[in-house]
């Protein structure tokens, strides 16, 4: 066993050798600071002031590395630390985040025969991130200047210590000497859950590991559909118990067989509405209506990453950029053309984002299934290909022959708004990902989008490219071990995946 002393990063730490009693830990120490955060600001709210800034800190985790991994199996590509040496990580909202937790502790504890210590931290943990709700609900009784003054008596959130520093290689773990044991820190995960549910209407507990990306409200009304159907189907029928729709309205059976729904449907539509089909075991589906666009793309991605999803797919629509296509063809994205330009600063479109080989199995296993057609006859309906992702809604118009010159080069077969900006932060995150579009338009040749056709294709095709997304998340949810590439991880990457 260690004999290391995280004193340096932790304060009160105690040493377990057992995930279960150090996440029990974990959850203890997190519970305990946030309801003294709680206390005071319900003291503040009363005009009672207390003599000093009120501060509780995040609990932490430490591990002295001092053996590499042993009986390793090389095929995994999480859960171990690459080299010897201390390793660190702030944890928020444990509860929420427990069998995470406990899978990425075990595999530690296992390969590496040592002691994972739980402490606080150096962190401060603000007081807008201990409310779960959002904090304007606790204040919109309290005078303007009251508001303000929060920061005077309680931490607030700092964007210093809110950034991707450590997903994009960009922490210098030299200055501190402790490496990083995950991606996010305790205060970007807090940002991350609070903007999830400002952007989404969730709460991020009804989250499910699988997440499908649509730009079309036509996707959500068929979601819904297959989600309460799957529900009044009965769980031991469908293995689907909940259906939660914005607003945290949840569809679900009672006891005595008749259709439950709890919760009041939002007076406002969030920006980008969640659809959550639950799954007693946490591994359900969720849908998310993204709209138009990259930047919606990156934003969503951005904040769904902290939750650490088994995979995301995009199921849209597209342009046909080939002549033999036709409308309602299917294109599963093989390659991506970046012209999106909000994540080139960041990821370099010199960077290749490899196709995930189980994803890519899965959509086209799935595409068979629901389409019925198989090997040469499936080419009649899919094709395969690079998907170029623009920023300009109207890249009609742009420069004709240079947009011809620069898809004949790269091959590409159709065009959207969104798909390599989500591959991308699939593979910026370590998020398996995967894109089937469905050519909705030929520009090129002479067929472009009208309201009229619009909306008959819709209806027409929309159903089953679902089923097919669907399908295919249930496919890669049998396999989620392999699921996570080792195509994804750094050379020098986080234990935690």
């Amino acid at each position: 066993m260690s004999q290391a002393n995280p004193e340096s990063y932790l304060s009160n730490a105690q040493a377990f050798d057992d995930a279960e009693a150090a996440v029990d830990c974990l959850v203890r120490f997190y519970d305990d600071a946030v309801n003294l955060l709680l206390d005071a600001f319900a003291d503040y709210r009363q005009d009672v002031i207390r003599p000093a800034r009120v501060r509780q800190t995040y609990p932490g985790i430490y591990v002295n590395i001092e053996r590499e991994a042993q009986d390793f199996d090389t095929r995994s590509a999480f859960g171990f630390c690459h080299a010897v040496g201390e390793f660190g990580t702030t944890i928020t909202r444990p509860g929420l985040f427990r069998e995470y937790l406990l899978e990425q502790l075990h595999s530690i504890l296992m390969y590496h025969q040592t002691q994972v210590w739980v402490g606080f931290s150096g962190q401060p943990l603000p007081i807008h991130f201990a409310m779960q709700n959002d904090i304007a609900e606790f204040t919109k009784d309290m005078a303007a200047e009251k508001v303000y003054a929060l920061r005077n008596h309680f931490d607030v959130p700092n964007l210093a210590n809110i950034d991707d520093a450590i997903a994009d290689g960009a922490h210098h773990w030299e200055e501190t000497s402790i490496q990083p044991l995950s991606l996010f820190s305790a205060q970007r995960t807090d940002y991350a859950l609070h903007r999830l549910k400002h952007y989404t209407g969730s709460e991020p507990e009804h989250f499910q590991p699988f997440v499908l990306f649509t730009n079309y409200q036509f996707y959500v009304e068929e979601f819904i559909k297959f989600g309460r159907s799957a529900v009044e189907q009965g769980e031991a029928n469908s293995g689907y118990h909940a259906l939660v729709e914005p607003g945290n309205v949840i569809y679900r059976m009672s006891d005595h067989g008749e259709l439950q729904i709890e919760g009041i449907v939002p007076g406002r539509t969030p920006q980008m509405p969640a659809y959550h089909l639950k799954r007693r075991d946490g591994q359900g589906i969720t849908l998310v209506n993204i709209g138009v666009g990259p930047s919606n793309a990156k934003t969503i991605t951005d904040h769904i990453a902290v939750l650490r999803p088994h995979c995301w797919l995009m199921l849209g629509h597209c342009a046909g950029l080939r002549n033999t296509q036709r409308l309602g063809d299917y294109v599963l994205a093989h390659a991506y053309l970046r012209e999106d330009n909000v994540l080139s600063d960041i990821l370099p479109v010199s960077v290749p984002i490899p196709a995930i080989a189980e994803v890519q199995t899965a959509l086209h296993e799935a595409t068979e299934a629901i389409s019925g057609l198989n090997d040469y006859e499936l080419k009649r309906l899919v094709r395969t290909g690079t998907v170029a992702t623009v920023d300009d809604r109207n890249w009609e118009l742009l420069n004709y022959p240079l947009l011809m010159e620069k898809f004949s080069q790269s091959r590409a077969i159709a065009l959207d708004m969104e798909s390599a900006t989500i591959a991308a932060n699939g593979f910026r995150y370590r998020v398996p990902y995967g894109t089937l579009l469905c050519v909705s338009d030929k520009p090129m040749h002479g067929e472009i989008k009208l309201p009229g056709m619009a909306d008959h294709f819709y209806r027409e095709r929309v159903s089953q490219h679902l089923q097919i997304g669907i399908r295919a998340m249930e496919l890669l949810r049998a396999i989620p071990a392999s699921l996570h590439s080792r195509k994804l991880r750094t050379f020098a990457e986080p234990a935690f995946r």
